[in-house]
């Protein structure tokens, strides 16, 4: 799927609240449909494994298909899967071929303990999700909190490695799906202004500024190592799917623009090959006041102001 930056213009020009309305929308409906799947699968087990890129949407979206499952009567509760984070050990700890920690490996997830979980809340049996501390970079079970499905509740379990096979491969018949920001923006002749990528990384950008005070450097200096454990540890097991998604918004491009090109506009010249891109095809990008967006947004995971802040 892409989007036309010319009808994208338009619609901001013409009514940008009701543009935003309506890609929320579209979002909803695409929510509504894996609820209704997942709904239909519950037989088989009670696991949803829900994975994405960093930037897709994952929490936002696992919580917006809690919400319409819990409308449909069915109990749900959502985990991220962050929570099953191992304390690092430097000795122990997966390393990349500089011989860094490799923080994106699925090998930093405590996957027998996972797996047993997994297990166990199939069985109907009472867990204790684990609380991993970034700050410490440990995993506290101090703060563990229990949790227990009855007969016909649902567990979301979302992370970037949901459907690594070292998950997916102990959890065949869990529901398993795949989100990222899919679509490219063009222009009217068709050239890629804003490849799908970028979009991920502003959602970075902004959300890494918002919530922790970072200048887009810094998400920036992590932006390679992200995208390699991506074509590594996460798009080879997208297949895995029983559903894929598109998490883009065609407004986002509009309502970001403002927000991150300050902070790209901050990164000294030429340090980034990418940034002067992106200032780039943002001179082309109608701005959209963040005003028009919802507060249920999936936007808001990232800009701020989101119902869901609180989870």
């Amino acid at each position: 799927m892409s989007y036309s930056l010319s009808e994208i213009n338009a619609a901001i020009a013409r009514d940008g609240a009701a543009f935003a309305a309506a890609c929320d929308a579209d979002f909803a409906q695409k929510v509504q449909s894996a609820a209704a799947q997942i709904a239909d699968h519950r037989g088989e087990s009670r696991i949803i494994l829900l994975s994405g890129p960093s930037g897709s949407g994952k929490t936002t979206t696992a919580l917006k298909i809690e919400e319409r499952l819990e409308r449909m009567g069915i109990v749900t509760h959502t985990v991220s899967m962050d929570n099953y984070f191992n304390t690092i050990d430097p000795e122990t700890a997966p390393r990349n071929r500089e011989g860094a920690i490799d923080y994106e490996s699925p090998f930093c997830l405590d996957v027998d303990l996972l797996n047993r979980h997994f297990s166990m809340l199939d069985r109907g049996e009472t867990i204790h999700v684990p609380k991993y501390e970034f700050s410490r970079q440990m995993r506290s079970d101090i703060l563990a909190q229990p949790m227990h499905l009855g007969p016909d509740d649902l567990a979301i379990f979302e992370g970037i490695h949901a459907l690594n096979d070292i998950i997916v491969g102990k959890n065949p018949r869990a529901f398993k799906l795949y989100i990222a920001a899919r679509s490219d923006l063009l222009t009217d002749d068709g050239q890629v202004l804003f490849p799908h990528a970028w979009l991920r990384l502003c959602r970075r950008i902004v959300r890494d500024f918002q919530f922790r005070g970072s200048d887009a450097e810094f998400t920036l200096k992590m932006w390679a190592n992200v995208c390699r454990g991506e074509k590594l540890y996460i798009s080879p097991y997208k297949e895995n799917a029983h559903l894929m998604f598109d998490s883009s918004l065609a407004f986002e491009y509009a309502v970001l623009k403002p927000m991150v090109v300050p902070l790209l506009q901050a990164v000294p010249v030429g340090k980034y090959d990418v940034v002067g891109d992106m200032l780039k095809a943002f001179q082309q990008i109608e701005a959209m006041d963040a005003k028009y967006v919802a507060p249920e947004s999936l936007a808001r995971e990232f800009i701020g102001g989101s119902t869901y802040d609180n989870h």
